[in-house]
């Protein structure tokens, strides 16, 4: 199972994932000339995927859907709610393959390597109806949890069950709170609809390392004015140790590629810019 975050952040969301010859791509923040250029550099090509996963309505995830879906040709699964939605913007296209599901339904995938479960999580973001994604083939459980809203009952013990995780890091408070921000934006943001702060995500990393089967981890969706990567790992650090591999998405460029087969260290996986 490989997983690349082509870019995370509030100016665009996308992740691939490979996993039992089946190829995902996981929402269409990014133009689909960048998510070209970018798998390239690794042999991949979004033009292969089978499918694109939208996991709730905000443009940051939902700009390129058309695009994807035509350029790409693939199939969208979707709440209906989150693309109707997305839909009121005007700017999405024509979309031929719509596959709906509702939060809390699995989504069944075989592409001759064995089946492909990706079990579809409800989240409190205030979304229309967000939702988190758990991808397992033999045996192996990788996360793609962000936009959560607040460390809601069962997200703990969907990191107990995970090999990997990619989890939101979104703000530091410090930075928050001395920050631009507006009051109301601020209250939006720590609210229980809002992002994990670094140490909400650090704490729940915490607390499943020692008793859990998490490999590793990457933070994504650093917000650009309320954090840093360096402040992101630092804080992460504290609560993790130095023996946790971690990584960083960064907002403007891909990961390497991640892989459940690989056993990084913290100095193999320097944060990004």
């Amino acid at each position: 199972m490989d997983v690349i975050a082509l870019q995370s952040g509030s100016n665009g969301n996308s992740y691939y994932v490979e996993v039992g010859g089946l190829r995902l791509l996981i929402d269409a923040g990014i133009s689909g000339g960048a998510a070209i250029q970018r798998l390239q550099q690794y042999g991949r090509d979004p033009r292969k995927a089978d499918a694109l996963l939208i996991t709730h309505d905000h443009v940051d995830h939902t700009r390129c859907m058309g695009v994807f879906h035509r350029k790409f040709r693939v199939p969208v699964h979707v709440t209906k709610s989150t693309y109707a939605a997305a839909s009121r913007t005007g700017k999405l296209g024509r979309i031929d393959d719509l596959k709906f599901f509702d939060p809390g339904d699995v989504l069944r995938f075989n592409k001759g390597q064995g089946e492909v479960i990706v079990s579809t999580i409800a989240t409190p973001h205030d979304a229309v109806e967000g939702v988190a994604f758990v991808i397992e083939h033999d045996h192996k459980r990788l996360g793609i949890l962000t936009d959560l809203g607040h460390a809601f009952d069962g997200l703990r013990d969907v990191l107990l069950s995970l090999d990997a995780v990619i989890l939101e890091s979104n703000y530091d408070p410090e930075m928050l709170r001395n920050g631009r921000y507006p009051l109301g934006l601020q209250r939006r943001i720590r609210g229980p609809g809002g992002h994990l702060s670094n140490f909400e995500a650090a704490e729940l990393l915490s607390r499943v390392t020692l008793f859990g089967r998490l490999r590793w981890a990457c933070l994504c969706h650093l917000s650009q004015d309320n954090n840093t990567p360096q402040i992101a790992m630092e804080t992460h650090r504290k609560l993790l140790g130095r023996q946790f591999p971690l990584y960083i998405s960064s907002r403007t460029a891909a990961t390497p590629v991640l892989s459940l087969a690989d056993n990084f260290s913290q100095n193999a996986i320097p944060p990004m810019p």
